[in-house]
């Protein structure tokens, strides 16, 4: 992968009980700004092989699956469409959700992405005036609405997320 962007925060969770919640791949758009839904689609729901689609707004979807798995920390899922490939611009990509303990009862969750751009040096460019940014926001709201759907138990909404960016 050519780019790498990672966003860490941490959660006044027990290791133990965020992994209970983050092992569940099917609560994603609960907590992922602009997901309307999401579909395990294979008879494994964790583990490598276990695959998602999650639903955007306007029919879009994309697919999730899992190609490593560490029991208690987390796992990375590569992104795909179909078995098509990846959506431009990128060319391949993977999402990293991860846990570690966090002084006697914290978890300290650390998100990444991971991926390559297609166009060459027109994607070189694209990752240098937008990209990062947009996905280092990106990250950051994922980890806000993670450890406030964590925290509350509800799914977190578009206003309040803009709260939790507020405070931040």
């Amino acid at each position: 992968m050519d780019y790498s962007h990672s966003y860490s925060l941490e959660m006044p969770i027990a290791l133990p009980a965020a992994w209970q919640k983050l092992r569940d791949l099917g609560v994603a758009h609960h907590y992922v700004p602009g997901l309307t839904g999401t579909e395990i689609t294979t008879a494994a729901r964790e583990g490598v092989g276990a695959s998602r689609r999650v639903f955007q707004s306007g029919g879009r979807w994309l697919d999730e699956t899992v190609t490593e798995w560490v029991e208690g920390h987390g796992f990375e899922i590569r992104l795909h469409h179909g078995s098509e490939g990846m959506v431009a611009p990128f060319r391949e990509a993977t999402f990293r959700y991860w846990l570690d303990a966090a002084g006697t009862s914290g978890t300290r969750l650390t998100l990444t992405l991971a991926y390559s751009l297609r166009w060459g040096f027109f994607g070189r460019v694209l990752e240098r005036l937008a990209m990062g940014r947009g996905v280092a926001g990106n990250l950051r709201d994922v980890a806000l609405g993670l450890r406030e759907y964590y925290l509350s138990g509800t799914p977190v909404s578009a206003a309040r997320r803009a709260e939790l960016k507020r405070a931040q």
